[in-house]
């Protein structure tokens, strides 16, 4: 069996935040988050990345990132592309944003030959959530269905002060498999509770206290890339024409369909660890204080590629 790998979708420009904030630096060291994620996959057990990013940002990325983590790891790239979408498809006029996480994992098809991981470049996750989703994935395949996994959030400890976050909201069986999950794009804090909004805020839906919801961290086999590559297409034909600026093809859309199909079976592995990221430019003294904080406990060193 071939061992895990970790895949990072780092292509997003961060539009909300506003610049390439997967290289913004989260201490005086010069890391970033991503940084402190790959080293806790590292020691989990993780020998190879894959950092799926835009081509454009090849070079820079290598020199912020890359090359340092190169040092420890195995470190290959693969490029999402706007156009690299399926023949008969063309790419509509105005549109610049890539088509969602489902097409930057499709991206690295050619890369992937046994189960891998995958997670946010922007999101810290903590150790405790790699060491999980490692150990998980290292487990022989002895069921039917597709074996995949999620590691699971408390939402509560997945928001930020300074404005809205996508999350994934998750229903759970008493066995402790995933039975459903909705993409809510616009979740935030409002008046003590949690709520989410379709309509531009117009009405607002309570999210229950304690849901659990998908931080993008999925464990999964290679016959996803095979679902991706066939699922891509029908959701563009399903989707270009009615929103053709902003559609976009996500992972947990896929992972529904088929647990619908009772093609895959999906393991939630439940953190209880306090959610990191930089949605917006105000996230950042909040992340810059925890590093600082973990590696006042000795939990990280001052310099992790060293």
């Amino acid at each position: 069996m071939e061992k895990p790998v970790l895949v990072v979708m780092a292509a997003g420009m961060g539009s909300r935040y506003g610049g390439l904030k997967q290289m913004d630096p989260m201490d005086k060291e010069g890391h970033a988050i991503l940084d402190f994620s790959v080293y806790d996959a590292m020691l989990a057990g993780f020998e190879k990345v894959i950092f799926i990013i835009k081509k454009e940002n090849e070079a820079v990325f290598k020199e912020c990132v890359g090359n340092r983590i190169a040092q420890k790891m195995q470190v290959e790239y693969a490029f999402q592309e706007l156009t690299a979408i399926p023949e008969g498809f063309t790419v509509p006029e105005g549109r610049v944003k890539p088509f969602g996480t489902g097409h930057a994992v499709l991206s690295c098809k050619d890369l992937i030959h046994g189960p891998f991981a995958v997670i946010n470049a922007d999101d810290f996750y903590g150790r405790h959530a790699f060491q999980m989703i490692y150990d998980q994935l290292s487990k022989p395949k002895t069921e039917d269905k597709y074996q995949y996994v999620m590691v699971g959030y408390i939402i509560e400890n997945t928001l930020t002060d300074n404005g809205y976050v996508a999350r994934g909201v998750c229903k759970i069986d008493g066995e402790g498999h995933l039975v459903d999950i909705h993409e809510r794009t616009r979740i935030e804090k409002r008046n003590g509770e949690t709520a989410y909004t379709e309509d531009d805020g117009t009405t607002w839906v309570t999210i229950p206290a304690g849901s659990t919801v998908s931080m993008n961290m999925w464990g999964f086999e290679e016959n996803l890339m095979g679902e991706l590559e066939k699922r891509f297409p029908v959701f563009l034909e399903e989707n270009l024409e009615k929103n053709p600026l902003k559609c976009e093809f996500f992972l947990p859309f896929v992972v529904q369909e088929l647990m619908e199909e009772q093609k895959a079976e999906v393991s939630v592995l439940k953190s209880e660890d306090r959610w990191y990221g930089v949605t917006y430019k105000e996230d950042k003294e909040t992340v810059m204080q925890a590093i600082a904080d973990l590696k006042a406990k000795n939990v990280y060193p001052d310099k992790l590629w060293e």
